[in-house]
């Protein structure tokens, strides 16, 4: 009787335990949009060659986070909790939304970063829909 009353507990506790909590946000093109109308700070974390590729959204700063491997770079993290504050709403943008989610995952949980805005689907989606970019 005892085991059969606790089984949906200990399956909830079990359950609950799962579910990651996510601390940043996610923003798609027309979010991304309004938020640059009002003058939040985009940074494209691709590399080089992937900007003078595509170009880059108006206004970006350019700081590359992961090298060709996917390893941070050495002096991303330095640069980059130099120039943001924890506070500052900050938007991080690169080629599908990957290495952005990631980034803003680690800024986010590890580093206490509280406004972290991820453009879902990175620049390819933002050229895909039209919108334009400034060539490198």
């Amino acid at each position: 009787m005892l085991k059969k009353l606790l089984l949906p507990f200990i399956v909830l506790l079990t359950l609950s335990g799962c579910s990651e909590e996510i601390l940043y946000y996610n923003v798609d093109n027309q979010q991304l949009k309004t938020m640059l109308d009002e003058g939040v700070t985009i940074i494209d974390i691709r590399r080089p060659e992937e900007w003078k590729q595509t170009g880059v959204v108006k206004g970006s700063q350019k700081l590359t986070s992961f090298d060709k491997g996917g390893r941070l770079m050495p002096g991303f993290l330095p640069a980059f909790t130099k120039n943001i504050n924890k506070d500052q709403p900050i938007i991080l943008i690169c080629r599908t939304g990957n290495r952005t989610r990631a980034l803003s995952n680690h800024l986010s949980k590890e580093l206490g970063y509280t406004n972290v805005y991820n453009v879902k689907y990175g620049i390819t989606s933002w050229i895909r829909e039209g919108n334009p970019v400034t060539r490198i």
